[in-house]
């Protein structure tokens, strides 16, 4: 793929990172911003483009984040900006549920079309992702008039009150946060490197737990993240989710996959549930949706989203008229410019460039992934025990030479990396590049018996 850019697509430092006018921001921030809302590595940006983003400094950084999954189609795509800009010129809002408008329609008969599954569905629009998959927990119950809802061992769902009780691990996220909510159930999920189970094992694992904890009658909803991206990049073996859909069609539970990180695009298909060759209840979409605008959705099976009275799901911002222009565009540049193949091709390049890490460097337990979404396991060396140090010790590296990369894992041990679609091969290389002094230096500094 061939485009230009408003920022040349190289890295570039002229200072050390962070720069002095960040160091100025980091104390400003201090005195006003609260400790709680914490920051991965304190580099303040200014602008950016494709896969580069430009520091307040001047510095070109590579972003291996994308904000965690968002800016998938790349920073500040003109497109995006066009279409944002000539809606807030337009209307900004009127709430939907008030007096409506086409962009909000137009965006659910998208969804309609490239979420998996063939039937009539249905869509409402939201803000954030955790209040997507809020709305599936209500939808659900409603729908099966049940209470019961149950997630998947290392799952991440969000930060507010019930999403954070459907997250796995407790910290930072959950820590002093309680009481939550009652009726939510965490079982054992399918970690092919660390549970070497097939997915029908696994599955059946999960499954066994399910009745004999729970009881397979009380659950309205099970949620699953076809790839999970906090809990670590974990994708679980063949034929687990198939497994544990027909166990959910069996039993009246609403099948939920959440596709908040991992989908539109980002995994070479629309939806990564679709590696799986499962269709799902209900899907809930956020991050990458709306190239960087907040915007969130819960679509799925039409008998499912209208068992909910009128008035009974929405809110003042969901699907404002500005975020769903942007949505738009972001659907027309996927099709247009074929990133569906740019993400496959990314795939390859990291899997060629970063795929035999295990095998180069002792600290690496595993590489795994698909399209712009792969996690490397670090753990201490001969063993398969987390070695979350590691993990520190190479987002400080990566981050002071301009590559920004993302932390994953239950045990903080996941180096994760969701670089845009539209990535080179060339900063691939570069980024790898850095990443490897740090696996080197930890490789030749581990203590030896």
């Amino acid at each position: 793929m061939t485009a230009s850019y408003s920022v040349p697509q190289q890295r570039k430092l002229v200072t050390a990172l962070p720069g002095p006018r960040s160091v100025e921001l980091q104390k400003r921030r201090e005195r006003t911003v609260a400790r709680g809302a914490g920051t991965l590595a304190n580099i303040y940006m200014d602008h950016g483009a494709g896969a580069i983003l430009v520091d307040v400094d001047g510095n070109q950084i590579i972003d291996l984040g994308c904000g965690i999954g968002v800016t998938t189609v790349g920073h500040a795509h003109p497109d995006v900006a066009a279409a944002a800009s000539a809606q807030a010129a337009k209307l900004t809002h009127t709430l939907f549920t008030v007096t409506p408008y086409e962009n909000y329609v137009k965006v659910a008969e998208k969804l309609a079309e490239i979420t998996p599954g063939d039937f009539e569905k249905r869509s409402i629009l939201v803000n954030t992702g955790a209040e997507a998959v809020e709305n599936a927990v209500k939808i659900a119950r409603k729908f099966t008039g049940r209470r019961a809802i149950v997630a998947l061992d290392h799952a991440f769902h969000g930060r507010t009150n019930l999403t954070m009780a459907m997250t796995y691990r407790p910290w930072p996220e959950r820590a002093g946060m309680g009481p939550f909510p009652g009726e939510i159930y965490s079982v054992p999920t399918s970690y092919p490197y660390h549970d070497g189970l097939s997915g029908l094992e696994a599955a059946e694992k999960t499954i066994d737990y399910i009745t004999t904890h729970i009881g397979a009658t009380e659950i309205a909803a099970f949620f699953v993240e076809p790839i999970q991206g906090d809990g670590g990049i974990v994708i679980p073996a063949p034929g687990y989710f198939a497994r544990l859909r027909e166990f959910c069609t069996e039993n009246g539970i609403v099948f939920v996959a959440d596709e908040i990180q991992a989908g539109i695009a980002r995994t070479g298909v629309w939806y990564s549930i679709e590696h799986h060759d499962v269709v799902p209840d209900l899907v809930t979409t956020a991050k990458g949706i709306a190239g960087g605008f907040p915007l969130a959705a819960v679509t799925g099976r039409a008998d499912i989203m209208d068992s909910v009275q009128p008035g009974g799901v929405g809110g003042t911002f969901g699907g404002n008229p500005v975020s769903t222009a942007a949505a738009l565009a972001v659907f027309n540049l996927i099709e247009r410019d074929n990133l569906l193949a740019e993400a496959q091709r990314v795939e390859k390049t990291l899997q060629a460039r970063i795929g035999g890490w295990a095998e180069k460097y002792s600290v690496v337990g595993d590489v795994r992934g698909k399209g712009a979404m792969f996690g490397v396991e670090l753990v201490h060396p001969g063993t398969k025990k987390p070695y979350p140090e590691a993990l520190t010790a190479v987002i400080k590296h990566a981050t002071s030479n301009g590559v920004i990369v993302l932390d994953a894992g239950s045990w903080d041990s996941v180096l994760r990396i969701m670089p845009s679609v539209v990535i080179s091969d060339e900063l691939i290389d570069d980024a790898a590049t850095v990443i490897e002094e740090a696996l080197a230096a930890l490789v030749a500094a581990y203590p030896t018996a």
